[in-house]
C-alpha cells in the first residue's frame, strides 16, 4: 500500500522489490503485476527460497539459534536476505533512496537499516510508517479508501510475518499478555491436544547439514518444508513468548516453527554425541551470542562473520542419524547413531566387561576437589 503514498509524497519514481522466502500466498508474477498497478515504474521479484534455506536457515540450525532459549529467530533471519536483494535492486536501477514499512517500536527497522548501512552506506532510507506516524488504523483506512487489496482489516488486526523457517503473530488481543492464543491464530500447526497417532522419522545429517529424511535425499529447503508439514501436523513448534526487543520494550509474540524446532532438536542431540565436551560447552556460549547478533540486526557485522567461521568448523564431525518421534506438540529424540560418535559403550556400561578403570577415579576426585577443600579448611580456621 506504500507504493502510491511514497510516489505521492516524494514525487519520486518507485521500484518495488519482493522476495519469496517461503511465506506462501500469491505467486511472484501476481505480486509484480499488483505493484505495477499500484504505481511502481518497475517491480523486482526474486524466488530466494533455496538461498534463504541454505545461506540463512542452515547457519541458524548449525548454531542452534534460539533467542531467549526458545525463539528460532524466524523474522530476523529473513531480513538480511531481503536487504541484500533490496540493495542489489537499488544499485541496478541507480536509486539513491530505499524504503521499508517498519514501525518505530519493532526490531525490523534496525535490521533493515543497519543491514543497508553495512552493504550500501551511501543509500538514504525512509520509513513512512515510522517517520510519518502511520498508525495501523491509518494505514488500513488509507488502503481501503483506494480499494487496495490487503489481508489486514480493523476486524482482524493481527500483524503476521512468515517464511519457511516459521511464522510470527502479534498485535490485536494478543497485546494483553493474559489472553490465551486462540486456534485461529495458528496456521502452520495443528492443535497438539487433538488425539492422533505419533509420527516417527529418522533425520540424517552430513557435517551439520540435513541431507535425508527416512533415507530419502532432501535439500535443506525440502528438509524444512517436510518437517513443517509433519511436525506441524503434530502441533510441534508453538511458542508463546514475552520477549526482550532490541528497542528496549517487552513484546508478546506467538510463533509457529515446526520444522525449525524439530531440526534444532535433532541437531543438538547429534552434537551431544559428536562434539568433545569443552568444545560443546564453548559452542553453547557462541550460540547465544550468535543468536543475539542476528536478532539485533547485526548479520553483516565483523563479529558475526568470525563466529560463523567457528560454528562451521564445529560441524565437521556432526554426521549421523537421529530418530525423532513427533507427537502432542513435542519433538522427542529416541535414538542417535554416528560413525563420528564419541560415545563408547564399553566405557559407559555398568555391566561386566567395561573398560573404564574405576581405580583411577579416587585420586582424580581428590585432586579435582583439592582447591575447594583447601579453601574450606582456611574458612574454618577463620571462624
Amino acid at each position: 500500500m506504500a507504493i502510491g503514498w511514497i510516489a505521492q509524497e516524494t514525487g519520486a519514481e518507485v521500484i518495488a522489490v519482493a522476495v519469496d522466502v517461503g511465506q506462501g500466498g500469491e505467486d511472484l508474477d501476481t505480486i509484480r503485476k499488483r505493484a505495477l498497478a499500484c504505481g511502481a515504474v518497475e517491480a523486482v521479484v526474486a524466488d530466494a527460497r533455496d538461498e534463504f534455506a541454505e545461506q540463512y536457515c542452515l547457519p541458524a540450525l548449525q548454531a542452534n539459534a534460539l533467542y531467549m532459549e526458545r525463539y528460532p529467530v524466524v523474522s530476523a533471519l529473513s531480513r538480511p536476505l531481503i536487504v541484500k536483494h533490496l540493495v542489489s535492486a537499488a544499485k541496478e536501477h541507480g536509486a539513491g533512496t530505499v524504503a521499508h514499512g517498519c514501525t518505530g517500536k519493532g526490531n525490523d527497522q534496525v535490521r533493515f537499516e543497519v543491514g543497508i548501512g553495512a552493504l550500501a552506506p551511501d543509500l538514504k532510507v525512509i520509513a513512512p510508517v515510522r517517520d510519518y506516524a502511520w498508525t495501523r488504523e491509518k494505514a488500513i483506512a488509507w488502503a481501503e479508501e483506494r480499494n487496495l487489496p490487503i489481508d489486514v482489516s480493523k476486524k482482524s488486526p493481527y500483524s503476521i510475518d512468515q517464511n519457511v523457517w516459521g511464522r510470527a503473530v502479534e498485535t490485536g488481543f494478543l497485546e494483553d499478555i493474559w489472553n490465551a492464543p486462540t486456534e485461529d491464530v495458528y496456521s502452520y500447526t495443528r492443535n497438539p491436544a487433538e488425539p492422533r497417532d505419533p509420527d516417527e522419522l529418522v533425520l540424517t545429517f552430513d557435517r551439520g547439514v540435513p541431507v535425508a529424511i527416512d533415507g530419502e535425499t532432501v535439500t535443506v529447503l525440502q528438509a524444512i518444508q517436510e518437517l513443517n508439514r509433519r511436525a506441524g501436523a503434530q502441533g510441534v513448534g508453538r511458542l508463546d513468548l514475552v520477549e526482550d526487543r532490541l528497542v528496549g520494550i517487552k513484546s508478546r509474540e506467538v510463533y509457529e516453527a515446526p520444522g525449525a524446532i524439530a531440526l534444532i532438536t535433532a541437531h543438538q542431540e547429534l552434537e551431544n554425541v559428536t562434539l568433545e565436551r569443552d568444545l560443546a560447552r564453548f559452542k553453547r556460549q557462541v550460540e547465544q551470542r550468535w543468536t543475539e547478533l542476528v536478532y539485533d540486526g547485526l548479520w553483516f557485522s565483523p563479529l558475526k562473520d568470525t563466529l560463523d567461521t567457528f560454528v562451521l568448523d564445529t560441524q565437521k564431525h556432526v554426521s549421523g542419524d537421529v530418530r525423532l518421534v513427533l507427537h502432542g506438540g513435542r519433538a522427542v529424540v529416541t535414538g542417535r547413531r554416528s560413525e563420528q560418535s564419541l560415545y563408547d559403550f564399553n566405557l559407559a556400561t555398568y555391566d561386566e566387561g567395561d573398560s573404564f578403570d574405576q581405580s583411577l577415579a579416587k585420586g582424580f576426585v581428590q585432586l579435582w576437589g583439592l582447591p575447594s577443600k583447601i579453601a574450606a579448611e582456611r574458612d574454618l580456621r577463620g571462624n
